[in-house]
């Protein structure tokens, strides 16, 4: 594999992986090792923070839980307790995460960042370098995922706003907007349960609608909405099934063109393939936005000290601004000299190939596809790099019994 001391600081420590190192200890890295132990390949885990999922961990809000059913959101090998409601919580869903862990002995080297990461084609390995220690494996596994960094809009004006203003990321609970005039910024999941969050605390939120919006009952006739998607995708073409989710969605919800959230032109299921943006699965804030309590507003045009100026005219005062602008991947600032990621950070290969990349590099968790999509790229990774890992080692073993004959 070569030195770790030719292409090494003097102050850094060199620490050679014989398996795959992953960088991530959400649930994208987590189960991409419970697979490579399963095939009896180790790994380590380098993550930046001092604990497993720490975005579930510390930049979710206390109200959240899962979207879909447990069901389409466990990850391989070890499912939900039994006794857990069909939608955890985000205490619940923590707490299955780090029972994972413990369950296939995973131990990540939290606090280690990663600064750096680039394929040293001379030796034929990556080396990763984090504030203290290069680490160098064959693999390189990125699992941090798409929702690695906050999106923060560059709004006219937000610098002189008087009030506070915060990402949903540190966002805990309406308690602290309670009787507060809210601008909330963005109207995709988190921006609907943020504003229905803070209308328990009789704060007034201002939801600011940019664009057009797919918004779906959770359920339809008792079942996930997500879940009876995937099941008529098997046997109807996509823009059937979305014709079907858009009537039933209508019949349940009503027109939302009415209280100002339009429906795109493109189906919710086609969308969400095309560009990624998931539809909106109503939790109560549809019923709410109906009775008035959570005010649907159009485009910023800028923001004053005390409040905000909207593209249609309108001028209204506010508190506080909460940005529901969602994330990104922050692969970009650390992945050097590599061709298999775009300017966002995200793989050039799409769905369901994104996984694989070249000189011993993987994805997983970038297929916009949730928790579903992670534990199928965890699967594959894990099966390919054993392959590779019992070519070797039989090459080792052959090696070495040719040596003894000699």
């Amino acid at each position: 594999m070569g030195s770790c001391q030719q292409h090494n600081h003097n102050d850094t420590n060199c620490v050679r992986v014989h398996g795959p190192i992953i960088v991530g200890a959400g649930p994208s890295g987590l189960a991409t090792s419970a697979c490579l132990t399963q095939q009896g390949v180790p790994s380590l885990i380098l993550e930046k923070t001092d604990c497993v999922a720490s975005l579930w961990q510390n930049r979710t809000y206390d109200r959240l839980k899962l979207h879909l059913p447990k069901h389409l959101c466990e990850l391989p090998l070890l499912g939900f307790p039994r006794d857990f409601p069909k939608y955890p919580t985000k205490l619940q869903f923590v707490s299955y995460l780090e029972s994972y862990a413990s369950h296939f002995l995973i131990q990540p080297r939290f606090n280690q960042a990663v600064r750096r990461a680039e394929y040293d084609r001379g030796f034929g390995f990556w080396r990763v370098q984090t504030q203290d220690s290069e680490y160098v494996s064959r693999w390189l596994i990125v699992a941090t995922g798409e929702n690695a960094e906050p999106v923060i809009p560059d709004i006219p004006g937000i610098n002189i706003f008087d009030g506070s203003v915060l990402h949903t990321s540190s966002y805990e609970s309406g308690f602290e907007f309670r009787n507060q005039r809210v601008l909330v910024v963005g109207c995709g999941n988190s921006g609907m349960e943020v504003s229905l969050d803070l209308c328990r605390y009789n704060a007034i939120p201002h939801m600011v609608v940019r664009n057009t919006v797919h918004v779906l009952p959770r359920e339809m006739f008792g079942f996930s909405t997500f879940g009876i998607a995937m099941t008529l995708l098997k046997w109807f073409p996509l823009k059937l099934v979305d014709k079907f989710l858009l009537l039933v969605s209508n019949s349940i919800l009503g027109n939302t063109d009415r209280i100002g959230l339009k429906r795109p032109k493109t189906g919710p299921i086609e969308l969400k393939n095309i560009t990624g943006k998931s539809p909106v699965l109503d939790v109560g804030a549809l019923s709410l936005i109906k009775s008035g309590k959570i005010k649907v507003m159009e485009g910023v045009k800028e923001i004053t000290r005390n409040g905000a100026k909207f593209v249609d005219g309108q001028e209204k005062e506010i508190d506080s601004i909460i940005l529901a602008t969602g994330y990104k991947s922050n692969v970009p600032t650390w992945l050097k000299g590599c061709e298999s990621f775009n300017k966002n950070g995200m793989p050039k290969t799409p769905f369901p190939n994104g996984w694989k990349a070249d000189e011993g590099l993987y994805t997983v968790g970038f297929t916009g596809r949730g928790l579903l999509g992670t534990a199928s790229d965890a699967v594959k990774i894990a099966e390919d790099i054993a392959q590779q890992w019992r070519t070797i080692s039989n090459s080792s073993c052959n090696s070495y019994v040719i040596q003894l004959k000699e």
